[in-house]
């Protein structure tokens, strides 16, 4: 019988960047021009800060991806090589630790004894990789793949609002940046959720809220800035 269910655990290391990245692009550089927008600055100063907050941002994103996921994948090998240096030196308790496992998972102590046994035989350090590390193939730490995922999405999602900015005049690039971002957001939250098996509803209403109250908050900020200067 052929095997017809669809997980999606496999997306889960790019879907988190890609998201992460594509939301801060869209959220941060809207915010950014509505705010510049608000403290009196022309078209011009507007669209050079949203350019120069794009770049910095998709830099920022791509840097803060590889560093923090390599961390994580450090700390994998860490733990692979100190657990496959106890297979080495005591594989009797290594067996035992893995029986353990099985058994609190509902197994009987034989058969838990039995599955030990058989997994250790075909791959022992896999075996305790996946089922007392927590380590699997699909959710390994891929540094270069979140640094490119974050960096690519942030700069597609940083271009939508700086695409309004430029398309619409001065007088209604606020609104205009303003409401086509949320529907932006709304469509990335909505994109996101099928990619992962999500509720769509949920996922959309999270990401616009977190948007609306940053680009409301950074708009105040600047009309306040705008009207001291």
């Amino acid at each position: 019988m052929k095997h017809i269910e669809g997980h999606r655990t496999h997306r889960i290391g790019w879907l988190r960047a890609s998201v992460l990245g594509a939301n801060d692009g869209i959220v941060s550089t809207s915010s950014l021009v509505l705010g510049v927008a608000a403290s009196g600055v022309g078209s011009q100063g507007v669209l050079i800060a949203g350019v120069a907050g794009l770049v910095a941002g998709a830099m920022s994103m791509a840097a803060g991806e590889y560093v923090s996921v390599s961390s994580q994948a450090d700390t994998e090998l860490a733990d692979l090589a100190r657990e496959r240096e106890e297979l080495t030196t005591d594989p009797e308790h290594e067996f035992a630790e893995l029986t353990e496992i099985y058994v609190k998972r509902g197994l009987d102590p034989k058969l838990a004894a039995e599955v030990a046994e058989q997994l250790m035989a075909h791959d022992a350090l896999g075996a305790h990789a996946r089922d007392e590390l927590g380590i699997s193939e699909s959710l390994a730490a891929r540094p270069v793949q979140a640094a490119f995922a974050s960096a690519g999405t942030f700069s597609a999602g940083a271009a939508l609002p700086l695409l309004v900015a430029v398309l619409f005049p001065a007088g209604a690039l606020v609104w205009a940046v303003a409401s086509s971002s949320l529907l932006f957001l709304a469509l990335l939250g909505s994109l996101s959720a099928r990619a992962g098996g999500a509720p769509l509803g949920a996922a959309a209403a999270r990401v616009t809220f977190w948007g609306a109250l940053a680009m409301a908050i950074t708009f105040a900020v600047g009309a306040l800035f705008g009207v001291a200067a």
